[in-house]
């Protein structure tokens, strides 16, 4: 198939480029000039210099093109403007799937987030991690990020009820190689390598090898009912982070922190954190939106995917392994 990729270049778009080329596809990859490309070394791919907000370049770009991944999205947890957030978050999502239908891509998939999904809720001390049918609405988004994510699985959804052949993904909390930026993920890895994490939150995710979200991806364009969306998670990952923490010490032999902070103490240094980045205009170290989303253990359970897609499921403790290697063998840790 010929594929065209948004977000190439980012933690999931570049293993989804390299998974995609390894299959035997062909793919163009949508690039900002300058765009950090680390990530696709030893990829087989074209690019195309743009940007999401670009009709003319998307409809040149996608022209006789079989498969669209709209992969590519502004994930800022803190931002001195956000409507440039949800321009390209929003619009640019609107124009990149407009415009695969009616270049007749035959299959679009559409990458979202669990931040779309139901939160959890614990009864009597158990979590019961969500799925996709989870009752969620937009007054649930408790961010600047999640609110633009929302809105653009809103316009995807409403393209899939006037026919567009849409799938969405919700990936969960990706580890693994290629983290170039890193994500905000891979640097709680980063930190916990390089011994910079002195204390931890009573917070969980579920964690995902991201090769499992790339094939994912994939597997949503082969098998996915079109308008459902399909949670790229893993069943045996939702770890607290003392769990996954002592899941690390194991492999690396790196101590993990023993002390666990009260939830009062980020959430008040965020609040002055953020005061402090409103006059200097540089972002906060401890963004509130982060502090705030770390109350909840973001728990999800997969087995649609799973089900209907035969998504993979990678032991979370081999995708921290390859993800504690990979920051190792690229130089992220300190000397």
């Amino acid at each position: 198939m010929k594929c065209f990729v948004t977000g190439g270049s980012g933690f999931i778009g570049a293993n989804l480029v390299h998974e995609l080329t390894r299959r035997g596809h062909s793919v163009r990859v949508l690039a900002r000039p300058g765009a950090d490309l680390r990530g696709l070394e030893g990829a087989d791919y074209e690019v195309l210099e743009g940007d999401v907000g670009d009709r003319n370049i998307l409809r040149a770009g996608m022209r006789g093109f079989d498969w669209c991944f709209h992969v590519a999205a502004s994930y800022h947890l803190w931002l001195p403007d956000y409507r440039v957030m949800y321009a390209t978050n929003v619009e640019g999502t609107r124009h990149v799937l407009e415009t695969a239908f009616l270049s007749d891509c035959s299959r679009i998939v559409y990458t979202s987030t669990v931040g779309c999904i139901g939160l959890p809720r614990a009864v009597n001390g158990q979590i019961t991690p969500t799925d996709e049918d989870a009752p969620v609405s937009e007054a649930q988004m408790s961010n600047h990020y999640k609110l633009s994510k929302w809105r653009a699985e809103v316009v995807a959804r409403g393209l899939a009820r006037q026919g567009a052949p849409i799938v969405i993904v919700n990936p969960s909390a990706p580890v693994g190689p290629r983290d170039v930026k890193p994500t905000p993920t891979g640097q709680v890895i980063v930190d916990f390598l390089n011994r910079a994490m002195p204390a931890y939150l009573d917070t969980g995710l579920n964690w995902v090898h991201v090769r499992d979200v790339a094939v994912g991806h994939i597997l949503a364009a082969e098998k996915g009912r079109l308008g459902e969306r399909y949670i790229l998670g893993n069943a045996e990952g939702n770890w607290t982070m003392r769990e996954a923490f002592a899941v690390l010490q194991d492999i690396t032999g790196v101590p993990a922190p023993k002390v666990r902070l009260p939830y009062l103490i980020p959430l008040l240094a965020a609040y002055v954190d953020e005061g402090i980045s409103k006059i200097t205009g540089k972002p906060p170290k401890a963004p509130l939106a982060g502090v705030r989303m770390a109350r909840y253990k973001m728990f999800f359970n997969p087995a649609k995917a799973v089900r209907e897609l035969g998504l993979p499921q990678t032991p979370p403790r081999e995708a921290l392994a390859d993800a504690a290697e990979w920051f190792r063998q690229n130089d992220y840790l300190k000397r």
